[in-house]
């Protein structure tokens, strides 16, 4: 880890541009607080108390100066607008492709769950030059998920999945925080992340029992999770199943019986296996019969199950770094 530097190290693709705008507004900042300033002071020294200012005769209107004290504030709030929206756009646009990684934070670990089976408590590995999405949620309250290096915080609130991407362009370890109070070990709450070339990456995967327990992916376990509940005898692809279709549903968009629309997503299923007649499917509503599963699954079980249907949609980019 580095020791403690006015900036962090700049380790992701995404830090040169949220620094660059960083300093770029605090340049700004400083350019017109100073001629804030410096106007203040003459005006204070050129008309102060014994001054041989003139003071005789009606102040006057100057429409050019107006004008430009308008203007030019203008085009400076459309110039920050436009650059830090570019840079928070690009922030919050998901790659399809790439390595996606779920996170569930809880008093006071982060627990991490790579897709091919590799858990972590507060460390997260990850490969260089590849775009990695993070999924992220929380077990009991709020916390936050902050990479300095990165330049990536986004909250893990209860009951809902919030997502950041990043992708590291340097290997070494960095830190991994939670920068939202969340409790009497808050200050604890910290782990790191440990940038890998993609040979090492590769080689870290399956010195952590990738291949050899090849069956404990999210998916594998998202398959068990399925079977223990019972969601396979009615979620098949017989017409007259009593379920919809799952297959190939990831990503798409479901009509549901009141007439909206919804993307099956991570909420969506989330929703779905705690409160599924809260948005039942259209052509469902006779067969409304999935009882809830709150609290007789975990949020990691959850999370194998998005795996699990994820994985069945051939439509989508296979997450790459491992078997």
């Amino acid at each position: 880890m580095k020791q403690f530097a006015f900036f962090p190290e700049q380790a992701s693709t995404f830090a040169p541009r949220v620094d660059a705008l960083f300093l770029g507004l605090t340049a700004l900042s400083l350019v017109s607080a100073a001629l804030v300033t410096a106007v203040v002071v003459y005006f204070a020294v050129r008309y102060r108390e014994g001054s041989k200012a003139n003071r005789v005769g009606k102040p006057e209107g100057h429409l050019a100066l107006e004008v430009t004290w308008i203007i030019i504030p203008i085009l400076m709030g459309i110039g920050i607008f436009v650059a830090s929206s570019s840079v928070y756009f690009d922030l919050r646009k998901m790659p399809e492709d790439g390595l996606h990684i779920y996170a569930v934070g809880k008093q006071w670990m982060w627990k991490i769950q790579h897709p091919h089976g590799t858990r972590e408590i507060n460390e997260l590995h990850v490969p260089i030059n590849t775009p990695v999405k993070v999924t992220i949620t929380s077990q009991d309250v709020i916390h936050s998920f902050f990479i300095p290096a990165f330049r990536v915080k986004v909250d893990a609130v209860p009951g809902r999945y919030t997502n950041l991407w990043f992708e590291a362009t340097k290997p070494g370890e960095y830190h991994l925080f939670c920068a939202e109070y969340c409790g009497t070990e808050h200050s604890r709450m910290i782990g790191k992340v440990t940038a890998m070339t993609p040979a090492d990456y590769e080689q870290w995967l399956q010195s952590g029992g990738v291949v050899a327990a090849a069956g404990d992916s999210m998916k594998s376990r998202g398959q068990l999770v399925f079977e223990r509940l019972g969601c396979n005898s009615c979620h098949t692809n017989d017409a007259n199943a009593r379920g919809p279709n799952l297959l190939g549903v990831y990503g798409e968009s479901v009509q549901l019986a009141d007439g909206t629309t919804e993307i099956i997503n991570e909420a969506y299923i989330r929703r779905s296996v705690l409160t599924p007649n809260a948005q039942i499917v259209a052509g469902f509503e006779k067969a409304a019969v999935m009882p809830s599963f709150q609290n007789q699954v975990s949020e990691e079980e959850i999370l194998d199950l998005i795996a699990l249907i994820e994985s069945w949609n051939p439509e989508r980019p296979t997450a790459t770094g491992g078997n």
